[in-house]
């Protein structure tokens, strides 16, 4: 059974679309810290890449 499958015989659960239907509704804790986790996500290893880059050693 592929991962497809898998998911497709998921997708056909009730429990699994009545999940869905309650956090379509439920937005949650807003837009603000969505952007927040998504900057914090893509700012720390480009942050971390760009202080080790001057440690790399010239050689």
């Amino acid at each position: 059974m592929s991962a497809l499958q898998g998911f497709t015989h998921l997708a056909a659960s009730p429990a699994f679309t009545g999940a869905l239907a309650v956090s379509a509704h439920d937005q949650g804790p807003g837009p603000v810290l969505r952007t927040v986790v998504i900057v914090a996500l893509i700012g720390v290893p480009l942050t971390a890449w760009l202080l080790l880059r001057g440690y790399r050693k010239k050689g």
